[in-house]
């Protein structure tokens, strides 16, 4: 998950469509942030659909998400195949952070 540096003040309460962070402030306040760049430049007022209730889980990938092998802001490719594996969330969380390094040292 992206380290309070990153983004300060927010905490991540889930994913959308598996590329983006939802996130919320300390006020309540819910947005969407990219996971890599995850850059308070990029946020983007996000609501949560009044039906989230009726979202199901899908068996063969529950522990499981969609990553990037190559994010697309380094060039990836978006679409299905072989830059697409489905990691545990803590394999997530360490490619997350590690590619948000790369990210800032970049742009600095």
């Amino acid at each position: 998950m992206p380290s309070r540096s990153a983004l300060p003040g927010f905490d991540v309460v889930g994913l959308r469509t598996w590329d983006d962070f939802i996130v919320r402030d300390s006020a309540g306040n819910i947005f969407s942030v990219p996971t890599v760049p995850a850059n308070p430049q990029h946020l983007s007022p996000f609501a949560i659909p009044k039906d989230a209730q009726t979202l199901r889980s899908d068996e063969r990938f529950q522990g499981k998400i969609k990553w990037y092998v190559k994010p697309i802001v380094f060039g990836g490719d978006p679409s299905l195949g072989d830059n697409v594996v489905w990691v545990t969330h803590e394999t997530h969380a360490q490619a997350v952070r590690w590619w948000n390094e790369q990210y800032r040292a970049l742009k600095a």
